[in-house]
């Protein structure tokens, strides 16, 4: 009989990925199965390994992709499969999440469960804003509502009339874009001075996050004339004031913009981590994925390379043309056995600035480096730069690699052992990532190689060019660049350095030209 599984009910945080707890990714990092929530940031989901099931349980206000009460039967179900499952939840499971509800039904079925709290929005949102929702001799308590009750009930379980009374407080109010008028004329009515600060928080700590300051009177009519939207929240009470003094977040150069990440989620952690820094909302949907090519014949033909104990009269070269062959090399090299003393009778190629990059990370050093970061130059110089000395040349590739190379070197009488490490295919998108789309159009999309553009196409169809159309694209360099213009969109940015760091400072000094 198979062993049930166990559930954790952990707290994401409020959007920005940072937030997220040790323990949360303890368990991300371990799960056979995720379940997640429309605000959870797809930075901790996307990168996830495919052997992790996910499922995306998203709510809007106006569509709910799964109802509760089949959420709850999800993550019954799962763990009697012996899963091991991590339910996802915006924020913190227990303030407004619903973690409850779904704590007493694994319990009513005898599935074993964990809470791992997180940071909830009313508290990070308020710090992202610059507002204490407590602060001595101002707000010495704060109480934390859904505004959901606002609406017109016979009956309602928040006391309005006490609220509309206190003093020396704080109220921090969630899900409130739509019942704020409500909200404002209850506490008016009970009492509370129209004149009293209040603030409402746009999509809080991501790069999005809008926030304007008003009377508690004017507040509903400012977040109109603002077009304010959901997901926010309302804080009223007089360390509102404060934020004026204490506002801290925001003010990079891509703040507020929305920046598409294609590349492969397992490579795009110092992407997303350099555009945040700037502040904008990443979008982490990958267009193309990697893994292993797992057929041993490449390496069974090199073997003998390693294995010589005699450097040969010839030179022997390793080439390389991108990250993910040098990432899948070395990971290869060490799985069957050899370690980097196997590679000191070598020398190495790289493409550019990119790849030569990756190679530093594992101490190791190109020898050859082409004045221009493509194939064509790649293959013409150093084709020319081993000319005449009998060269052996491992060249380490993808399925997709430009047959060019090898054949230009074998025109310069080298002996060329092709060495595929890695496959490319296009990426599979769930529910989350097209939820994430339409709801977040992008203003650039970036793409790091050919392949993330034709992924891209291939993904989207006639859609992306829509898409494409309203956005800046960005390219890392020339050959990607010609394949992004074969699909039918235009280039505007270009990085001149080759390189993820490269192609965000391009990004940086194009919106710095082109400031609203």
């Amino acid at each position: 009989m198979k062993q049930v599984g166990k559930v954790y009910l952990v707290g994401a945080g409020p959007g920005d990925p940072g937030l997220v707890t040790v323990r949360a990714k303890e368990l991300l990092n371990a799960c056979d199965a995720i379940v997640y929530d429309r605000l959870v940031s797809l930075e901790l989901v996307v990168p996830m390994p495919e052997r992790v099931q996910r499922y995306f349980v998203g709510k809007s206000s106006s569509c709910h992709s799964m109802h509760q009460d089949e959420i709850n039967k999800l993550l019954v179900k799962l763990a009697k499969q012996g899963m091991t499952v991590v339910r996802l939840k915006g924020g913190d499971p227990f303030v407004f999440g619903r973690g409850g509800e779904e704590a007493l039904f694994l319990k009513e079925n005898g599935i074993s469960y964990e809470i791992v709290p997180g940071v909830t929005a009313g508290i990070a949102a308020s710090a992202y804003a610059g507002i204490p929702i407590t602060h001595r001799k101002q707000s010495v308590f704060t109480v934390l509502l859904t505004a959901h009750e606002a609406a017109d009930k016979e009956v309602t379980q928040v006391p309005w009339e006490w609220l509309g009374k206190i003093q020396h407080g704080s109220i921090v109010g969630y899900m409130g874009v739509t019942q704020l008028p409500s909200v404002v004329n209850k506490l008016i009515e009970a009492g509370m001075d129209p004149n009293t600060p209040a603030a409402l928080i746009e999509r809080g700590t991501t790069g999005s996050q809008r926030h304007i300051s008003a009377t508690l009177a004017d507040l509903p009519g400012k977040a109109a004339q603002e077009g304010i939207a959901p997901p926010a929240l309302f804080i009223i009470g007089k360390p509102v004031l404060l934020s004026e003094e204490l506002d801290w977040f925001g003010g990079g150069v891509l703040s507020g913009k929305r920046m598409m990440v294609t590349r492969p989620a397992d490579q795009a952690f110092d992407m997303y981590a350099l555009l945040r820094e700037q502040g904008a909302e990443v979008l982490p949907l990958p267009t193309i994925r990697t893994a292993a090519h797992d057929d041993d014949s490449g390496w069974d033909e090199i073997k003998g390379l390693f294995e010589l104990n005699v450097r040969g009269k010839a030179e022997e070269w390793i080439v390389f043309t991108s990250e993910n062959g040098v990432r899948y090399f070395i990971q290869q090299l060490f799985d069957r056995g050899y370690d980097f003393r196997f590679l000191g009778r070598f020398k190495i190629a790289a493409m550019g600035t990119g790849t030569d990059r990756a190679l530093r990370l594992h101490h190791l050093k190109a020898d050859f480096l082409p004045t221009k970061s493509t194939s064509d130059v790649l293959a013409a110089e150093f084709s020319d730069y081993i000319k005449g000395k009998a060269c052996k040349v491992i060249r380490v590739r993808g399925n997709l690699g430009d047959d060019r190379i090898e054949q230009s070197i074998e025109e310069a009488d080298a002996v060329v052992l092709p060495l595929q490490v890695y496959d490319t295919s296009t990426a599979v998108w769930d529910a989350g990532m097209w939820a994430c789309l339409d709801e977040n159009p992008p203003d650039v999309i970036t793409f790091t190689s050919g392949s993330t553009a034709a992924g891209f196409k291939e993904i989207l169809g006639d859609r992306g060019e829509e898409i494409a159309g309203n956005a800046v694209i960005a390219s890392i360099g020339p050959m990607t660049t010609q394949i992004i213009t074969n699909e039918k969109m235009k280039v505007a940015i270009e990085a001149k350095m080759h390189s993820v760091p490269g192609l965000v400072e391009e990004i940086l000094n194009y919106f710095r030209q082109h400031k609203a």
